[in-house]
């Protein structure tokens, strides 16, 4: 069971800039894809942006080109680094790990799940 917990949230004035961090209680090293996702009141959670095991990202269209997504595995650590932020970005933002292991050609997979840091932007 892999435990997350976020920080980093806060209010900002638009234009500002955070950083999030995840900290991992175990290595993160065979963790195929950890993200963020982000739930804003009234709506659906998204995902906000990904990195995979091989360091491959992808990111919603909202929000890229103003946030960067990295992973330091020595560290257990996923960070998001959000610029320019909108107003729009206000949300609870949670981090999120998916590992996929195969044991005896049985596939098992987890999701893990972080209790999310309130990130508000005043306009």
């Amino acid at each position: 069971q892999v435990q997350l917990v976020e920080s980093g949230g806060g209010l900002v004035q638009a234009g500002g800039s955070l950083r999030l961090s995840c900290a991992a209680s175990e290595s993160i090293f065979s963790i195929n894809i950890m993200d963020w996702y982000r739930q804003a009141p009234g709506k659906q959670r998204e995902l906000v942006a990904g990195v995979t095991s091989t360091g491959g990202t992808n990111y919603a269209e909202s929000v890229e080109g103003r946030f960067t997504i990295a992973r330091d595995n020595a560290k257990q650590t996923v960070y998001l680094q959000m610029n320019s932020l909108k107003p729009e970005d206000t949300a609870v933002y949670y981090c999120h790990a998916y590992k996929r292991t195969v044991e005896r050609g049985t596939i098992f997979e987890y999701d893990y799940w972080g209790q999310g840091t309130q990130v508000t932007v005043s306009s």
